[in-house]
């Protein structure tokens, strides 16, 4: 599972999913700078980090790279969340405080999470009805009715002197 991103590889990325499309080494640089001072051989050497732990893909154009978010900031967060729940030794307990912890924003945010997951996952099919008892009844009265009638014509087959039904030659 991801490990947190540090707080320089957080900010490249944070540019990389915001824009949605190739960048540069440059095109980020120039963003950062707006915040700090920062070296073009410093975002170069972390979004060189990022491509070698598969945080994004690099095509060459011309003589820079453009690099290209692998996944969603969605995703990095769902997976850092995963991480952290599957580490609990109580994972319901883990929810409820989490859940706690949450705006009111943010638990709008998760109805609607809910709902989605609900409308886009089937439901199982229903379960046939329970027999009703009359119909268990019913049921059972036809079963011995049957039994009756094949008793009558068994017996009928025997009087007329063959055994089960077959001729002598």
């Amino acid at each position: 599972m991801p490990r947190p991103l540090g707080e320089l590889e957080d900010a490249v990325m944070t540019r990389v999913w915001q824009w949605n499309r190739p960048v540069t080494v440059r095109e980020v640089l120039e963003d950062l700078q707006q915040e700090r001072s920062i070296a073009y051989t410093t975002v170069m050497t972390v979004m060189d980090n990022l491509h070698q732990k598969g945080w994004v893909r690099r095509e060459v154009e011309g003589r820079a790279y453009r690099y290209t978010a692998v996944s969603t900031r969605a995703a990095y967060a769902a997976a850092l969340m995963n991480e952290a729940w599957s580490r609990s030794d109580n994972p319901a307990a883990a929810l409820v405080a989490f859940f706690g912890m949450m705006s009111p924003d943010q638990r709008d945010a998760l109805d609607d999470a809910v709902r989605i997951v609900q409308r886009d996952t089937p439901l199982p099919p229903p379960a046939p009805p329970a027999p009703r008892e009359e119909a268990g009844r019913e049921e059972a009265g036809r079963e011995e009715a049957g039994r009756e009638e094949a008793g009558r014509e068994e017996a009928g087959r025997e009087e007329a002197g063959g055994e089960t039904g077959t001729e002598e030659r």
